[in-house]
């Protein structure tokens, strides 16, 4: 297997409401509704969002309804953007979890939740390179 992550997807109880929660961020998708998923385009992989009972049901795990034990990550160029990013967040409708702040590996970060409980941490971390496409280089 390849070291690499092509998609991922997740689990929501109404992806309408989702769907316009991702784009009042700023993302942008192709997906005809009638399709019941939507793929965003990130990057060189795919975020996909997707009915929670037909993933759990799909990838053959019982869902308990709590939060996996995962969180996604997005980051950027600077302790500013880092704000911007909980900013848009916080006007598009997200719990804010945590204020941007400096961390204890040097970094700068905060974190939001989406309506469905998926946790994403907002990061400028100084010891990794940002390239231009967004991609981030250890």
């Amino acid at each position: 297997m390849e070291q690499r992550v092509s998609l991922v997807t997740l689990g929501v109880a109404d992806l309408a409401a989702a769907r316009r929660f991702y784009e009042a961020l700023g993302w942008r998708s192709s997906s005809p509704p009638e399709i019941g998923v939507v793929f965003f385009q990130a990057g060189s992989m795919v975020l996909a969002l997707w009915s929670r009972e037909e993933l759990a049901k799909d990838s053959g795990v019982a869902d308990s309804g709590g939060w996996g034990g995962m969180a996604l990550a997005h980051n950027v160029r600077s302790p500013a953007e880092v704000d911007a990013v909980i900013a848009e967040a916080r006007a598009a409708g997200a719990t804010i979890a945590r204020e941007g702040a400096p961390t204890s590996w040097g970094g700068y970060s905060g974190a939001f939740v989406d309506p469905d409980g998926h946790p994403w941490e907002v990061a400028h971390n100084p010891g990794w390179t940002l390239a231009a496409d967004g991609a981030v280089v250890l």
